[in-house]
C-alpha cells in the first residue's frame, strides 16, 4: 500500500481535515479533489472558498509541499490508496422521504466512479454524514469490481464550524468504524496510524461500521436537543419572569447535565443538525418506531417555532405593525467565525420579516455572499452592507441573530443617535449588556428574559 491520501468533496469537510492531516503527515501526499473549478481555484488562491479561524495558515503551510488541490478526480483515485468520501448529502426534496431522508445520489455516483476507474486495492472512508448501513451499500458497489478488493471505513467528522481547526487539532475522539474481520481491522489500523501523528492512542476510538456510522446521527441529535429543550424552556421563562440564563446555570452546574449547549438562541442552524435529525426520522420510519420518530421530529418543530415565537414578540413589540419600517438585522451567518449561512435561523427569520412589509437591512462580517441565494425572491427586498453603522442608520429596530464578537464592542451610544426613537434592540443570542442599551434609551428584549 502506497501512503498517498485523496479526500473527494473539497468543502467544509475535506478541506480543513485534509489540511491538519497534511499537517501532521509530511511523508504523506494529500489531494482534495472536487467537480468545482471555482472551488478548487478558490483552494489554491490566497483566498479560502470558506471561512474558518487558522484554516488559512494551515493551508498555506502545507500547499504545494504535500497538500494539493485539484479537479482531477480519476487521478486521485488511481494515485492513493485510501480514499475520503466527503461528497455532499443534503436531505431529500423529492420522492420517498422527501424532506427527511438523505438524498444519496452524489455518494453513489462517487462510489460507481472509484470503481470505474480504480487501479488498485483501495480504503474508502465514509466522511459524510450517511444513514446507518450506508456502507453496506457502498460495499455493494464496490464489490462489482472483480479485480480489486476495497474495505470501506465510517470515519464521521465532529466538527464545529468556527472551531474547526481546534477541533481537528484537539478532537474528543476520532471514531473510525470498520468490519471486525482480519481485513477489517487492517484497514481500521491503517486509517488510525494517519490520525495518530498527532491525535493520542486513547482518543482513537474504533468500533463495528454501523455503531460508526449511527453515533454521528446520535451525536448531533443529542446536541440539538438540548438546544431546542432550553429555547422551548425559554418561552415558559417569557411568561412567568424566570432569567432564562440563570436557569441554564442553575441546570448546567448539575454534572449529570453540563453546562455545553444550555445558550438560548433563534434555534440550531448549520449544515448538520436539522439534517441529521430529519435522516434519523427517516430512518425510525422506515423500521416501524414511529414513537420514537416523532420524538425526535419534535426537537425540529421546537426550534421552528423558537423562530416565529421571537418573530411575533418583534411584531407586538413595535406596536404590531412592521410595515415600512427599517430593521437592521445584525447577523446572516448560522453563528459566528462562519462564512456558513445552511440552515441559518437568519434565513427563515429575514423571510418572516419581508412577510411583514418591513424595510430590512442585513449586515455581517462574512456571510453576505450567501444572501441572494438564501432568500431567493425575498433578496430583491432587502439590502445589505458590511457596515453595522450604516445598516442603523433611520433603523426603527435591531434584530441581533448571530453572536460576533465584534457586536458586542459597537458604539450603542453612536448607534442610538441614528436611530429613528423609540429605538428597540432585540437581543436573539443574549449577548449585549442589556442594562447599558437601556440607560441609553434604548427598548431591549431578549429571549427567555
Amino acid at each position: 500500500m502506497n501512503r498517498s491520501i485523496c479526500c473527494i468533496g473539497a468543502g467544509y469537510i475535506g478541506g480543513p481535515t485534509m489540511a491538519v492531516i497534511a499537517d501532521h503527515n509530511h511523508d504523506r501526499k494529500v489531494i482534495v479533489v472536487d467537480i468545482n473549478k471555482e472551488r478548487i481555484a478558490a483552494w489554491n488562491s490566497d483566498k479560502m472558498p470558506i471561512f474558518e479561524p487558522g484554516l488559512d495558515e494551515v493551508v498555506k503551510r502545507r500547499r504545494g509541499k504535500n497538500l494539493f488541490f485539484s479537479t482531477d478526480i480519476e487521478g486521485a483515485i488511481k494515485e492513493c490508496d485510501i480514499i475520503f468520501v466527503g461528497v455532499n448529502t443534503p436531505t431529500k426534496t423529492f420522492g420517498r422521504g422527501s424532506g427527511c431522508a438523505s438524498d444519496l445520489q452524489y455518494w453513489e455516483a462517487t462510489a460507481r466512479n472509484i470503481v470505474k476507474v480504480a487501479n488498485g486495492n483501495k480504503i474508502v472512508v465514509e466522511k459524510s454524514t450517511l444513514p446507518v448501513r450506508t456502507a453496506e451499500a457502498m460495499e455493494r458497489i464496490l464489490s462489482q469490481h472483480s479485480q480489486f478488493r476495497f474495505d470501506v471505513l465510517s470515519n464521521p467528522e465532529f466538527l464545529a464550524e468556527g472551531t474547526a481547526i481546534n477541533d481537528l487539532e484537539q478532537p474528543d475522539r476520532v471514531l473510525i468504524g470498520g468490519h471486525q474481520t482480519p481485513e477489517g481491522l487492517a484497514a481500521i489500523q491503517a486509517l488510525s496510524a494517519v490520525y495518530g501523528t498527532w491525535v493520542p492512542k486513547e482518543r482513537i476510538l474504533t468500533t463495528n461500521l454501523w455503531s460508526s456510522e449511527l453515533s454521528k446521527l446520535a451525536a448531533n441529535a443529542f446536541l440539538a436537543q438540548r438546544v431546542s429543550s432550553i429555547n422551548s424552556l425559554s418561552a415558559l421563562c417569557e411568561e412567568t419572569g424566570a432569567d432564562v440564563e440563570e436557569v441554564a446555570r442553575a441546570v448546567g452546574m448539575d454534572r449529570r447535565v453540563g453546562p455545553h449547549f444550555l445558550k438560548t438562541g433563534p434555534g440550531f442552524g448549520g449544515s448538520c443538525f436539522k439534517k441529521d435529525i430529519l435522516n434519523l426520522v427517516y430512518i425510525c420510519e422506515s423500521y416501524g418506531l414511529t414513537e420514537v420518530a416523532e420524538y425526535w421530529r419534535q426537537v425540529v418543530a421546537i426550534n421552528d417555532y423558537q423562530q416565529q415565537r421571537l418573530v411575533g414578540g418583534i411584531i407586538r413589540t413595535m406596536f404590531n405593525t412592521l410595515a415600512n419600517k427599517k430593521v437592521a438585522v445584525f447577523g446572516f451567518a448560522f453563528k459566528a467565525n462562519t462564512s456558513d449561512t445552511r440552515e441559518s435561523p437568519a434565513i427563515a427569520i429575514t423571510k418572516m420579516l419581508v412577510e411583514e412589509h418591513a424595510q430590512i437591512v442585513i449586515t455581517d462580517p462574512k456571510a453576505l455572499v450567501h444572501v441572494k441565494e438564501d432568500l431567493g425572491p425575498d433578496a430583491d427586498k432587502v439590502q445589505t452592507t458590511a457596515d453595522p453603522y450604516a445598516a442603523v442608520q433611520d433603523a426603527d429596530a435591531i434584530i441581533l441573530l448571530t453572536d460576533w464578537a465584534e457586536y458586542k464592542t459597537l458604539d450603542y451610544k453612536r448607534i442610538y443617535a441614528s436611530m429613528r426613537k423609540p429605538a428597540f434592540v432585540f437581543d436573539g443570542r443574549n449577548i449585549l449588556d442589556h442594562a447599558a442599551l437601556r440607560a441609553l434609551g434604548f427598548e431591549v428584549k431578549g429571549m427567555g428574559k
